[in-house]
């Protein structure tokens, strides 16, 4: 009985020793490899942070080599950033034709020949579009610079006579004005203008040799963007693969919404800009036919050319069509300033915030901002990018603060 009892009391021990030592590390298990799962995220978090602290080091002690390594990859790059440039406005023209064209047909060949037929037919617009400007402006701005060279004389002494009528300036400088030959004189500044530009051959080498690599430069760049427009569902779902292979669930849903909201204020801008500028261009037009002003067609393709920039794009053409009028009526001029102020109030307060404020949702005041930042960082580029980008901040900040609970917010938001 006693040997019974001693054998029953080693088996409980022997159970209780169990379960106290291994039962116990058993559990542990899963947590001893989390902490290890942990260690193993804290030292990729130390290689990105130690890998962006080199960076950062690089830039700073070694700015001009990397500015200007990076303006050698920018340079050699331009091709393919103008081509995507060009790729995504040719974009909206190849949509625009696809769902109106065959979209109901069945036949193969139809739709194998839709892409290439309807991205031919955006070109063609483009290209037409950009023809008309030029035809109609270039011509006109050059008789006009001739005109100018040639009554430039008369104005200037019918100029002198006027203030010797007013008698506003000494007897002696009146004198000294009204004995100049401005003939002879504007004819000296043409030929010193023409002589200081140096030898003639070594000008023509090198606008030549510059407009040529401007040629191959955007024939690149079309050929490239005719390649992006042929596969751009191919391509847009490498990209989507390639980041949610590397990216987790959570950053790549954020980096394609960004995307998302980014397109679609660069989309309606683009489209908003340029229905508001050919607006601008007709009403300018048919104003200036009803006024009887000279330069009506060329003015209002100018001026729907320059709208295409923000806020002053429509000023700059309105200068250049005030100039060009003014050779033939300074009294024309006039009106059509006083004309142009009143189409611009009109523009800025009906046209403008119903065509493109509506489309991307910008207030006007961020379109001030966007248009003066931009401008002065990157000029006319910088103004034309400005808009949309401040449009994509806007609306993503607008997104997050709406998420935020109600509670979170002050009593007067």
């Amino acid at each position: 009985m006693s040997d019974q009892l001693l054998q029953t009391l080693k088996r409980e021990d022997g159970k209780r020793f169990y379960k106290r030592n291994f039962r116990g590390r058993a559990k542990r298990l899963p947590e001893q490899s989390g902490e290890v799962s942990d260690m193993k995220l804290e030292w990729k978090t130390c290689f990105r942070a130690g890998v962006s602290i080199f960076v950062l080091y690089l830039c700073i002690f070694y700015w001009k080599n990397a500015a200007s390594l990076l303006a050698a990859l920018l340079g050699a790059a331009t091709p393919l950033i103008l081509g995507c440039a060009v790729a995504y406005i040719v974009n909206i023209l190849m949509d625009f034709y696809e769902k109106r064209f065959f979209v109901h047909s069945d036949r193969a060949i139809i739709g194998k020949s839709r892409r290439p037929v309807c991205m031919v037919l955006a070109f063609a617009t483009l290209a037409a579009i950009i023809v008309l400007v030029i035809g109609l402006v270039v011509p006109q701005l050059y008789s006009c610079i001739q005109l100018i060279l040639s009554t430039l004389p008369g104005v200037m002494e019918d100029l002198v006579e006027a203030v010797e009528k007013l008698d506003v300036l000494p007897e002696d400088v009146m004198n000294a004005f009204s004995n100049v030959d401005w003939q002879s004189r504007i004819g000296e500044l043409v030929k010193g203008l023409l002589s200081g530009i140096g030898n003639v051959m070594d000008m023509v080498i090198s606008v030549v040799s510059s407009a040529v690599s401007r040629l191959v430069t955007l024939f690149m760049a079309i050929i490239f963007a005719i390649y992006l427009l042929l596969g751009k569902e191919k391509l847009g779902s490498q990209a989507k693969r390639l980041m949610r292979r590397y990216m987790k669930k959570r950053p790549y849903e954020t980096c394609l919404h960004f995307f998302s909201v980014m397109n679609d204020c660069f989309r309606n801008y683009i489209v908003g800009q340029c229905t508001e500028a050919v607006i601008l261009g007709v009403l300018c037009t048919v104003g200036m036919l009803l006024m009887r002003l000279p330069y009506a067609a060329m003015v209002g393709a100018l001026v729907a050319f320059t709208a295409l920039i923000p806020v002053a794009g429509a000023y700059i053409g309105a200068g250049v069509g005030a100039f060009m009028i003014l050779t033939v009526s300074p009294a024309k001029a006039i009106i059509f300033l006083i004309f142009i102020a009143v189409l611009q109030q009109v523009e800025g307060n009906l046209i403008y915030p119903r065509v493109v404020g509506s489309s991307i949702g910008l207030p006007a005041l961020w379109v001030l901002a966007a248009v003066t930042i931009g401008g002065g960082i990157m000029g006319i580029g910088g103004m034309l990018l400005g808009v949309p980008i401040a449009a994509t901040v806007y609306q993503l900040l607008r997104e997050d603060v709406r998420k935020a609970p109600k509670a979170e917010l002050p009593a007067d938001v």
